[in-house]
């Protein structure tokens, strides 16, 4: 009895046919693209995105078959390729502080869940400027666990594989980047631990 595509393990696409790889692309492409197109823009997203799946196809030898998912192995591709775009990144955050405009023309969209209240609008936006600049100014390490955590919903194992690094330094750059965005934002605003 074969196993219909919808039902196949990563680890089966992964080293089956060659034909049966595009099946991770169905998975898994969205969450990548909405998460890079929240990092640099839809059109970069895009073109990173393809980058990420051709890098997985050329080196899919070199995924660990016993993992349960192929999902943090994207994301950590993904992440390689985003610190050749870092510098753009942190410019991107700065103007946002600056000037409170979304630089990536949307990608974040910023007034969606705002109350329609004016004054909350203010603050969210006066929030949003903190939160940028807490951004920019944070180390990319501490920058791409925290993002990766909360745009990509990786948990800690997840962020590990994804950045091939030890759970306790996954620990310990979350927490940092936590304690920096505690001290830039209001506190109705601020992360929890």
């Amino acid at each position: 009895m074969t196993v219909p595509l919808r039902d196949s393990p990563d680890a089966d696409l992964m080293t089956g046919p060659p034909e049966r790889f595009g099946e991770l692309f169905e998975r898994y492409s969205d969450q990548l693209y909405d998460y890079c197109a929240r990092r640099v823009g839809r059109q970069l997203a895009e073109d990173l995105v393809a980058d990420t799946f051709a890098a997985a196809f050329a080196h899919r030898d070199r995924y660990d078959v016993t993992a349960p998912n192929a999902r943090p192995w994207l994301f950590g591709i993904l992440a390689n390729l985003l610190h050749k775009h870092r510098r753009a990144e942190a410019r991107g955050w700065r103007a946002l502080a600056r000037a409170g405009r979304d630089p990536l023309d949307g990608a974040r969209p910023l007034d969606e869940s705002f109350a329609d209240e004016v004054g909350d609008r203010l603050d969210a936006r006066a929030a949003t400027r903190s939160l940028a600049k807490a951004l920019a100014a944070m180390p990319h390490e501490q920058r791409e666990v925290l993002l990766l955590h909360v745009w990509a919903c990786l948990d800690y194992p997840d962020l590990a594989l994804a950045l091939a690094l030890p759970p306790g330094t996954v620990r310990s750059r979350l927490h940092r980047a936590k304690a920096k965005l505690r001290q830039a934002l209001p506190s109705h605003y601020a992360p929890s631990t």
